[in-house]
């Protein structure tokens, strides 16, 4: 089905949202995938990601309460669907598929 696979980034923003389960919003999940990555994340692109994402119907979304120190605006925070999780055991898997059939050779020098 065309539009339901992953894109490499939006892997690893999905990825990014399992792993901060309540906890995942904008800002945090850039925060977390700079700290992992230690790559430098713009938070227009994982907004444009996470857009993609809805509209794969890989991660939905509800509004936080508003909060006094971000002046009474409410966060937007972020699950991973059912469907998101079916995503992302398929691309584990095809991963793991890979991984399995190197040859050992050919990892020694890494």
């Amino acid at each position: 089905m065309k539009g339901t696979n992953l894109g490499e980034f939006e892997e690893v923003v999905l990825l990014t949202i399992a792993a901060l389960m309540e906890d995942a919003y904008s800002v945090s999940i850039c925060d977390e995938i700079e700290r992992v990555t230690e790559r430098k994340v713009k938070l227009s692109v994982v907004h444009a990601v996470l857009n993609r994402l809805d509209k794969k119907g890989f991660v939905k979304s509800h509004l936080g309460d508003p909060t006094s120190t971000r002046g009474g605006r409410r966060k937007r925070f972020f699950t991973v669907t059912h469907a998101g999780k079916v995503a992302l055991t398929k691309v584990k898997q095809q991963r793991d598929q890979f991984w399995s059939v190197i040859p050992e050779f050919n990892l020694k020098f890494i």
